[in-house]
């Protein structure tokens, strides 16, 4: 399980409060029972880099559409040019629908998101220097590549073990592992979780 963060604007020792419940009407309007009021995706942007937590339920069924709304907010945001989603990323993230790693996927990125929390006060520290025109051939945004490289890697090589015959092979080219190769990917796999136990470990101790 991922260590829990705390929201930006929140400090693990700030009491947790509930969510707030915010209901979908048909008509697509957003209700916010906490404030008794009518909300817009901004808002929600805005609650949620306030670390304030919600919910959403389609107001007719009850069921929870939180996620559908969260996406909903990333599309509004990258349509106004906040674009914090590379099309390559998108790309591979769209042909992961499907794939044998598909359910890995969501573990691996909140593992990642939660790192990225962790060292955000010191990414944000170092981009600030080198806007301020840092000299000297110093690379303030090194951390950023360096882990950027780190989670590549790793999310590569989980590719390759979860899926070590090209898309698009025909089965009969598909042939059983040998069991020496079988305990091979068995090792790797005890050797990728390591690394990432390591990285949490690196990230939380700075």
């Amino acid at each position: 399980m991922a260590e829990t963060v705390a929201p930006q604007g929140q400090t693990p020792d700030t009491p947790a409060r509930p969510p707030v419940v915010v209901k979908k009407y048909a008509n697509r309007r957003l209700y916010n029972t906490e404030t008794s009021s009518y909300v817009t995706l901004e808002d929600l942007a805005g609650m949620v880099r306030q670390g304030r937590d919600f919910t959403v339920s389609d107001a007719k069924s009850g069921e929870d559409i939180t996620r559908s709304v969260l996406t909903q907010i990333i599309v509004e945001e990258e349509s106004k040019g906040q674009n914090l989603l590379p099309i390559p990323f998108l790309r591979q993230l769209i042909g992961l629908y499907g794939d044998s790693l598909q359910s890995v996927v969501p573990r691996y990125l909140e593992a990642t998101m939660g790192t990225f929390a962790r060292q955000q006060e010191g990414m944000r520290r170092a981009a600030q220097e080198a806007m301020g025109g840092a000299i000297g051939g110093f690379n303030a945004f090194a951390p950023f590549e360096e882990m950027g490289k780190q989670n590549l890697a790793m999310l590569e090589r989980a590719m390759t073990l979860f899926s070590p015959f090209p898309r698009g092979a025909g089965a009969s080219t598909a042939q059983a592992s040998p069991p020496d190769e079988a305990q091979a990917m068995r090792d790797e796999i005890a050797a990728l979780r390591q690394e990432l136990a390591t990285l949490k470990g690196e990230s939380g101790a700075r």
